[in-house]
């Protein structure tokens, strides 16, 4: 009698294991597979800023420093991709956006060039891919909140050493985009 009931609590304490470390799993490979849907866009970005570069550097020669800084922080966000790294691409991410956004304060100060239609088509397509980002982003990081819930609170927390579990970044913007925006019509 008493091997039985040693033999169920064994076989409850395996399953109650299994379902932990199966959790652990599911809610990696939802985080992997959110971050695999921002890196689609990502790498659409990616090919459409020297086009934006180019474009620019024809009105804006003497902007050469913005020019750089938009393309050493894209290829540093080419390079992180293949790591697998999601918290270093992420770092690389953020880093190209606060240099587009220079690149695009640039382009304000030449009338010229906002009304070229080459820029302006590149500029829409840049702006639809930010929405997409910004989707992308929002269930990236809610499966990462709940990821990072699961491995910090009980049950998960107690075997997170011995299940391998991962913490993960969450991807917001940087804070130059949380700034208020000053408008002058002075």
């Amino acid at each position: 009698m008493n091997i039985i009931i040693i033999a169920a609590a064994i076989v409850v304490l395996i399953l109650f294991l299994a379902s932990i470390f199966n959790k652990f799993a599911r809610l990696r490979n939802m985080v992997k597979d959110a971050w695999s849907n921002i890196d689609a866009v990502l790498k659409r970005r990616h090919d459409l800023i020297p086009n934006l570069v180019n474009t620019v550097k024809g009105y804006a020669a003497h902007e050469q420093k913005t020019l750089e800084n938009v393309i050493q922080a894209r290829n540093a966000a080419v390079a992180a991709a293949p790591t697998g790294d999601i918290n270093a691409q992420i770092q690389a991410e953020n880093q190209l956006q606060s240099s587009l956004r220079g690149l695009l304060a640039v382009a304000e100060a030449y009338p010229d060039l906002k009304a070229d239609a080459s820029f302006l088509h590149l500029q829409s397509e840049l702006s639809n891919l930010e929405e997409h980002i910004e989707r992308a982003r929002r269930y990236y990081n809610s499966t990462v909140r709940e990821n990072n819930t699961y491995g910090e609170s009980l049950p998960g927390a107690l075997f997170a050493g011995m299940f391998k579990y991962q913490h993960f970044n969450f991807f917001e913007a940087d804070a130059a985009d949380r700034e208020n925006v000053n408008v002058n019509f002075s």
